[in-house]
């Protein structure tokens, strides 16, 4: 009893002054707790105090001590397994030389990352190993090349070689990737490249070269590469029947390796076939086919351009069945990829794609809308019902992450895979949103709070002073009243042996 006589004495005894320096100085430390925070979260995607309560306090209550938003990877529930996040080669991939390397030149910005970049040279070094080159040295200085980060320095390096060997694959490919300032300039590269290609292949149909079956599989492979990438020339070139051709006759010598269809699709948008397009996605958008961007969007575009959207009339007549039908089709790509429709709306502003792309991420987003955002403006009314319908995916979808309409969940690992793919400059696309954590929101209110009672109690000192004593004397009384219940229950002897302990 004489403690709390004593430290109520204390705090009507505190002058002014000092709650000005309490507020103030709370005001304080809850802000720079604030910015931590907020700083902890957008780096590592986690509220340090929410991570420090369910390591160490969980466990003591029973817990798993395992936060929400780092054991969703590994775990699934709902409609099937959660999908592994798997890096792939982006077949609109463009040249770095006329290309990417303008880009550079003209704004700045390095349109490329390390890592995509670093990937993209161990794809070539496996391409072209040892057995493709005349020589060791050969071999040796085109590794030096892909492994070498200045692009001069590369292509000084295959120039070089191609002066000692005019019919090195490698180093043409190099140059027509790198060495290269106009597309023309490339086809011309690639077109020397398959010229020693095909007569290397020749040479072994004839019988003038011993027939070996790795060696065989090794050029085919290295064909299919050079091929598809004159076909990617001829198209910027706008030399369509020729990209076909050769897109088609890669379908037929090679029907298991995928993704050139998609370059297919797009090069016979652009050249307006939509009755072609609907043919080659009758064989593709198939159950038993991995999906992609390309195939599921492109099925939503014919919709749309069967239905041929106008909202005048549908606000008249109501919707029809193949209004619906492309209504479905939307709502199925955008489960698929839900980072498309903003770029298709000009909601969110396109940089050039990587070269290599997340199936169902940002960067897949942005390599199909690169390409595909004026086949969406040609077809009348396309736009417009992808704006009025897409966001009604995400009603179907409560938990992404946990279970799918259409397809697997969604994938809770794909924003640190995306972040090393796309530059620094570009404004990544998340889904689902992350929820501001409790502890940044508490921390918040406490900072805002704190800071009010520090202007008013230097504002209003005398008043803020009493209302804090008057404050204190509210909150004693519940204590007051305990104390002496008990002091009327308990022995006095026990009380007094409580107080002095």
């Amino acid at each position: 009893m004489f403690n709390l006589i004593f430290s109520t004495l204390f705090m009507n005894s505190l002058t002014p002054k000092f709650y000005v320096a309490l507020t103030g100085t709370s005001s304080l430390v809850s802000g720079l707790i604030l910015i931590f925070e907020w700083w902890y979260y957008k780096k590592y995607g986690i509220s340090f105090l929410e991570q420090l309560s369910i390591t160490h306090l969980t466990p003591w209550f029973g817990g798993n001590g395992t936060a929400n938003g780092t054991d969703s990877e590994t775990s699934s529930t709902g409609s099937g397994p959660q999908q592994e996040v798997q890096v792939s080669e982006n077949p609109y991939k463009l040249f770095r030389g006329p290309e990417y390397s303008r880009f550079l030149k003209f704004r700045g910005k390095e349109p490329l990352t390390f890592y995509d970049m670093n990937l993209s040279a161990q794809e070539h070094q496996n391409l072209f190993p040892v057995e493709v080159y005349a020589t060791k040295d050969e071999f040796d200085t085109m590794q030096r090349a892909w492994r070498e980060r200045d692009p001069l320095l590369r292509v000084s390096i295959a120039e070089e070689l191609l002066q000692k060997n005019p019919d090195c694959v490698p180093a043409l490919v190099l140059l027509g990737e790198e060495g290269t300032s106009m597309i023309i300039e490339t086809e011309s590269r690639f077109r020397d490249a398959l010229r020693v290609l095909e007569n290397s292949l020749a040479r072994r149909r004839s019988g003038l070269v011993t027939y070996d079956e790795d060696s065989h599989a090794r050029e085919m492979e290295i064909s299919f590469y050079v091929r598809r990438r004159l076909a990617m020339c001829f198209r910027k070139l706008r030399k369509f029947k020729e990209a076909v051709k050769i897109m088609k006759d890669l379908l037929k010598e090679f029907p298991m390796i995928m993704d050139i269809q998609e370059n297919l699709i797009e090069c016979l948008l652009e050249m307006k076939a939509y009755a072609d397009v609907q043919a080659v996605m009758a064989k593709y958008d198939d159950v038993n086919i991995p999906k992609s961007a390309t195939i599921v969007y492109t099925a939503a575009l014919l919709k749309c351009h069967k239905c041929r959207f106008s909202p005048d009339l549908v606000s008249k007549r109501g919707i029809s069945a193949v209004e619906l039908s492309a209504i479905e089709a939307i709502h199925r790509a955008v489960e698929f990829n839900p980072h498309v429709p903003k770029y298709l709306l000009e909601e969110k502003s396109l940089i050039l794609p990587p070269e290599h792309i997340v199936r169902r991420g940002d960067s897949e987003a942005i390599a199909y809308s690169f390409f595909n955002l004026d086949h969406w403006k040609d077809i009348e009314g396309a736009l417009k019902i992808l704006h009025m319908t897409w966001e009604g995916t995400f009603r179907a979808l409560p938990y992404p992450l946990e279970k799918g309409h259409y397809f697997h969940p969604y994938s809770a690992g794909m924003e640190a895979a995306e972040r090393e793919l796309l530059p620094a400059f570009h404004e990544l696309s998340v889904y689902p949103q992350k929820e501001v954590p409790f502890f940044i929101t508490f921390t918040a209110a406490l900072c805002c709070v704190m800071a009010m009672l520090a202007v008013l109690t230097h504002a209003y000192p005398e008043f803020m002073a009493q209302l804090a004593r008057t404050m204190l004397v509210y909150i004693t009384m519940p204590v007051n009243f305990l104390v002496e219940k008990l002091e009327a229950i308990v022995p006095p002897q026990l009380m007094q042996n409580l107080a002095r302990i």
